[in-house]
Order: structure tokens, then C-alpha cells, then sequence
């Protein structure tokens, strides 16, 4: 697609980018500063403007009446948030600088009241789980359905949503994940219309899904899909700079939008920085003129990349073959997971091994996998460096199949509110005492941040065994006080 036919299929102009322009203008003015920050465009930190450039300390600056204001745009901001709707097909957008978490909060935190309920994934991101800690809303857990043979957890299946919704009419929201970290996706289109039959809104956790929105070979969007509100990590695979975000509000949020942007300061700061902002509204731009194409060819090199993988023999690139019309609705083709464990390694040592050995630095692993994400700036020459160092680790490492644990997915027991038990007396006892106790705190892997246990749920054998385990593999634990996870805080 051209620029200029990209141009003609949107409303407003998307050749403009007002806050690039904006802080263009204000570098040629040469200001003298005497407000914050105070580097003084780089000259007060001369350590600081080698390493990161002039050019780009010169534009990290404070809010001012031609830069406008994040917290109560009116100017550039506005129009740049106005343009960022338009491109994804939102009925507003709200320029995020605390990253996604900040968005997914917000969307929960404007949605329910304490004591009101939410469905959900238990497979979420750890932002959502906070954000019933600080909304003191009752999570309604979906467990997701889960593909044996990988051991990951897929999507909601929509007769689970159906039951749910049906046993809880008083629900506010159905929150989803779109897509998952293995770039799975539920049926969007059909939850969505389960939920707005019941009156509750849908949340959308799209933090891995800015190119949804602009390839017709991808998963459908939360807002081609008719969501409410979803969060979307432009950072992730779009192109931003990181912790630079977006929360999409569909047209049913319209008279809500107000709201919306007054939850969203109780907790974004106050000292938005130009370079995430401009970095949104350069990617913005990026993407509606050109972003067709550059997914078009990031898929071709994901396939290119799963089919040779796969040649290589013990390692398993799966892709779209193992949607089933359900829980795996679809499947995001820029992801590019590997199932390792017919070659006796899990997908923490395989993680670690192309990190510390070939200096590949993949997302994440797991028990059985890791994740490889593709995006704007993957080049052909770094796909067959992956490729070449996944071979050569197959005749460095591999051995018959080891007893691993099974699924990454455990379904959780839900005993105390999360507010209740984030809040509650603790004591903090070694991990292997607290089986049946109620966790005050959370354990995961990081990435990817899903939560193993949270607030509220009961410490179990499997619990246990889990963690004990993934620390064993290499694993990074975290979200406990205790920095080496030996100690967990649970209900005194």
C-alpha cells in the first residue's frame, strides 16, 4: 500500500506528527531554561549527554504551554492522541508514559467499585492482578484452557465465559488477554458479544498486539472486535521507545472518556517525558503509512524462521496449525515460540544458554519453551543467527526427554479477596513450610510476569513444586519481599 492510499483510509491526516513537530520547533528556538529537568538540555551532565546525545537530551524537557501538558492536553498532545484514535481504529486514545501497567490498571480502576467483580483469565499479567489489590474488586477466575502436549495455558474457552457470565450477572467486566504471551487468541468477537448481551464491559490486556491493527493477516483487534477499553504496548512490537503505551477507548466508552483520564492521573505522572511521548506520535505515524508492509514482511521472516526451526529436528515451532476454533481462536504469526522439551532441555536453559553462549537475548522460557518475538527492526541476518545457534545448541546439549513438569498453568485457589490478603497481618516463613497457608504476596517468572501465586490464593504442593523446580532450571523469581523467593509471606 502506498502513503497516499494509506492517507485516503483514515479520517484525519496521518502524515502529521504535532508533538514531533512541536519539540522540532522548540530545539530551533533555542530556549533559555531555567526549569526542570535539571541537565539543562544535556550541559549539566556531560557523562549523561555522551552517552545518550545532544540531540536527544535537548528535547527532554518540561511541560510548557507550546509543548502542552499530559495530565490536561489541549494543544499538541490532544491533537497527537486524536490522530493515534483515528490510526487504530479508537474512539479516543490517552498517551500512556508509565507503560502498560498503568494502562491496565486504569482500565479496571475506572470499570469496577470495590466489592464489585471482575472475570478473568487467571493467566493475566501481574498489572492486572495489582489492580484488584488497589480497586478491591473480586476477581471471577476463568481458568484457561491448556494444550497438553506444550504445556501452556491458551485462552478463555467461550462456554466457560458463557457459565461465567451466567453464574455471575452481577459481574461489571470480562477482561481478556489479546493475545497471550505465546501469542494465543481467544474468540474475541464472541466474548465480546457474550458480555455486552450481559451489560458488562470488556477489557482488553493487548500489550502484545499493536500490529492487530494494522495487517489483515493478523488476529482481530480488541477494537475491530468491539471492546471497550484496551492497553496496548506500542513499545512492544510497534516501534516506541520502552514504558511508552496506549489506552483505547471504543466508541461505547465515549461519554465515559473524562472519567477515564482522571483515573488515569491518580497514578500516571505528572512529569511526562517529550521522548516517550514523541515516540509515540513518530510510531503512530510510522505504522498508519507504512505499516501494512512492514508486518507483511516481519511474518514472512517468522514463517521463514518456524520452518527452519523445525528442520532442525527436537525443537517444535508452533504456529497456527493448533488453533482449534475456540480457546485457540487464532494465532499471532510475528510470535515465534519453540517447544524444547523432546530434546531434554526446558525452555529456562535454552533461554540462558543463547544468552550467555550466543549472545541472543530471546523473551523468555519456560518449562517446555521459549519465546522469540518478531517485530519492526528483526532483520534476516539476526533470524539466521537464532537459527544457526538453535542448531548448534541441538548437537551441544541435547539428550533424551526429561521428566518435566507438564503444564506452565496452575489452577489457582482462590481462599481471600486480594485486597483482603495483601493487606492482612503476614509472617514470613520458609516456602517449603507454607503449604496451606494463603499468600500475601506473589511468585512468578519474570518475564513473562505471570503471577504462579498472588493475593489471596492458597501455597499448594503443586504450588510448590513449581517454583522449587523453575529455580533449579535458572529461572528469575520474583514479586516476593524475599529477593532470593527461600521465604514467602503468608496470612498470620
Amino acid at each position: 500500500m502506498s502513503e497516499q492510499e494509506a492517507i485516503r483510509s483514515y479520517q484525519l491526516d496521518q502524515t502529521k506528527a504535532p508533538l514531533l513537530t512541536a519539540l522540532s520547533e522548540y530545539r530551533k528556538k533555542r530556549m533559555v531554561s531555567f526549569d526542570v529537568p535539571g541537565h539543562k538540555q544535556g550541559r549539566g551532565n556531560e557523562e549523561l549527554t555522551r552517552f545518550l546525545g545532544k540531540d536527544c537530551l535537548s528535547v527532554d524537557v518540561n511541560s510548557m504551554k507550546m509543548l502542552d501538558n499530559l495530565i490536561h492536553p489541549t494543544g499538541v498532545i490532544l491533537e497527537a492522541e486524536q490522530l493515534a484514535a483515528d490510526a487504530f481504529g479508537a474512539a479516543r486514545c490517552f498517551f500512556m508514559v508509565n507503560g502498560t501497567t498503568s494502562a491496565v490498571q486504569a482500565m479496571i480502576m475506572s470499570t469496577c467499585l470495590p466489592g464489585d467483580k471482575i472475570i478473568m483469565p487467571r493467566n493475566v499479567h501481574r498489572s492486572a492482578v495489582n489492580a484488584l489489590v488497589l480497586t478491591r474488586a473480586i476477581p471471577v477466575y476463568v481458568n484457561p484452557s491448556l494444550d497438553m502436549e506444550l504445556g501452556i495455558p491458551l485462552g478463555m474457552s467461550v462456554n466457560d465465559v458463557r457459565r461465567a457470565i451466567e453464574e455471575n450477572p452481577d459481574a461489571t467486566a470480562v477482561f481478556l488477554n489479546n493475545p497471550t504471551y505465546y501469542g494465543v487468541c481467544p474468540d474475541i468477537k464472541e466474548i465480546v458479544s457474550l458480555a455486552r448481551a450481559a451489560g458488562m464491559r470488556v477489557l482488553v490486556d493487548e500489550a502484545h498486539g499493536t500490529h492487530f491493527y494494522f495487517s489483515d493477516e493478523l488476529p482481530t483487534s480488541a477494537m475491530e472486535a468491539g471492546a471497550d477499553m484496551a492497553a496496548v504496548s506500542l513499545h512492544k512490537t510497534g516501534g516506541s521507545l520502552t514504558q511508552s503505551s496506549l489506552l483505547l477507548l471504543g466508541p461505547n466508552m465515549i461519554e465515559e472518556g473524562g472519567y477515564v483520564h482522571q483515573i488515569i492521573n491518580l497514578t500516571q505522572t505528572t512529569s511526562a517525558s517529550y521522548l516517550l511521548l514523541s515516540s509515540l506520535d513518530i510510531t503512530r505515524r510510522n505504522l498508519a503509512l507504512r505499516g501494512e508492509e512492514t508486518y507483511k514482511r516481519v511474518i514472512d521472516y517468522a514463517d521463514y524462521a518456524r520452518c527452519e526451526i523445525n528442520q532442525l529436528g527436537g525443537y517444535y515451532a508452533f504456529g497456527g496449525e493448533r488453533c482449534n476454533g475456540d480457546a485457540f481462536y487464532a494465532f499471532d504469526l510475528c510470535k515465534l515460540p519453540v517447544h524444547t522439551r523432546a530434546m531434554g532441555l526446558s525452555g529456562f536453559e535454552v533461554y540462558d544458554i543463547l544468552r550467555d553462549d550466543y549472545d541472543i537475548q530471546v523473551e523468555f522460557g519456560d518449562m517446555g519453551n521459549f519465546l522469540a518475538i518478531l517485530s519492526v527492526g528483526d532483520r534476516p541476518v539476526a533470524i539466521e543467527r537464532l537459527i544457526a545457534a538453535l542448531s548448534d545448541i541441538k548437537t551441544r546439549f541435547a539428550s533424551l526427554p526429561e521428566t518435566m513438569l507438564v503444564n506452565e498453568y496452575i489452577e489457582p485457589q482462590l481462599v481471600m479477596a486480594p485486597t483482603e490478603a495483601f493487606y492482612a497481618k503476614f509472617e514470613r516463613i520458609p516456602l517449603e513450610k507454607c503449604k496451606g497457608k494463603i499468600s500475601t504476596e506473589s511468585v512468578m517468572c519474570y518475564p513473562p510476569g505471570i503471577p504462579i501465586l498472588a493475593p489471596g490464593e492458597l501455597v499448594t504442593d503443586e504450588v510448590l513444586t513449581y517454583i522449587r523446580e523453575a529455580k533449579e532450571r535458572g529461572s528469575q523469581m520474583t514479586g516476593t519481599e524475599d529477593p532470593a523467593v527461600e521465604y514467602l509471606c503468608v496470612v498470620k
